[in-house]
């Protein structure tokens, strides 16, 4: 029978890496299997990526074989960042994607695609402690966010033929100190220093293979201690995932394991200490932080 659901989960243990592939909620030790059978694959996602084997048909003949040796799921607190972030070249936002995110701050939607840049060293994983920098005591906010892993580079790259560039989709946090955002947008000055603390991108808590994830319609949303604050549907972006690998493709070449926010829907708003924020795409699982505020350093 076809697996109807799979989500690939990256665990760390001190120094070891290993695979843990869960197909219709039961998990598999992808590592042992690939050691087994596939010793010249390569365990890295780049290598699987690049022979195609999250493809549907690929994975289902493997899933059918019965070899994957059934394990243990990963607990929450194993796992790591689904995409290894020593390998991430770079990752790029997409700003105001839904209508009705631009409009809570009083803007309309761009006239054309809106790219920011976060780096790779912002990503922390599920479960992860996030606090701000200890001088910033103003207004730090949640943006839950559904976001592209790369899985062929280009340049260019027509949105007809854009979705054969995607490996999968995982969950993302944008988090944000907003009031210094407002700031430096006032000195129009980038946004970079509100984007780029430590911390400032959990991912998580897996990836889900292209094939496997219903694109169309999936809803992104965020908790707060339980509350629902963003909810909304992939059916409402602006710029879908084609056209915005079009867009950006045409600036700048993009890489295996490049990431993609797509950006957050309305209801983005501020974190206190001791808040757990929850952030969850539909078909792919749910991203927990918590934040930590210690008081600011004074002068």
């Amino acid at each position: 029978m076809a697996a109807k659901s799979v989500r690939v989960f990256r665990v760390v243990a001190g120094a070891t890496t290993r695979w843990v592939l869960e197909a219709d909620g039961r998990a598999h030790d992808l590592s042992a299997w690939l050691a087994e059978h596939e010793p010249a694959l390569g365990a890295d996602l780049a290598s699987l990526f690049a022979r195609g084997f999250f493809e549907r048909s690929k994975l289902e003949r493997v899933l059918a074989s019965g070899a994957l040796r059934e394990c243990a799921a990963p607990g929450a607190r194993d796992v790591a960042v689904p995409v290894d972030p020593a390998q991430v070249g770079k990752i790029l936002a997409l700003g105001k994607n839904f209508r009705e995110h631009a409009a809570e701050f009083g803007e309309q939607v761009p006239e054309e695609p809106l790219f920011f840049n976060k780096l790779p060293e912002t990503l922390v994983p599920h479960r992860a402690i996030v606090a701000p920098p200890a001088w910033y005591a103003a207004r730090f906010d949640h943006e839950a966010e559904l976001c592209v892993v790369v899985s062929k580079g280009g340049k260019s790259i027509p949105a007809a033929r854009a979705l054969e560039h995607v490996g999968g989709y995982t969950v993302a946090n944008d988090l944000t100190l907003r009031s210094l955002q407002g700031a430096d947008r006032e000195k129009k000055y980038p946004w970079f220093r509100a984007k780029n603390f430590d911390g400032a991108c959990p991912l998580g808590p897996c990836f889900v293979p292209r094939d496997f994830f219903d694109l169309a319609d999936a809803r992104v949303e965020a908790r707060v201690n339980g509350v629902v604050r963003q909810s909304a549907s992939t059916k409402d972006f602006v710029v879908d995932v084609a056209h915005a690998l079009e867009f950006v493709s045409s600036h700048l070449t993009l890489a295996p394991l490049d990431l993609i926010l797509m950006g957050t829907p309305s209801g983005v708003g501020p974190l206190a200490d001791g808040d757990e924020v929850v952030c969850s795409v539909q078909g792919i699982g749910e991203l927990a932080t918590r934040v930590a505020r210690p008081a600011p350093i004074k002068a």
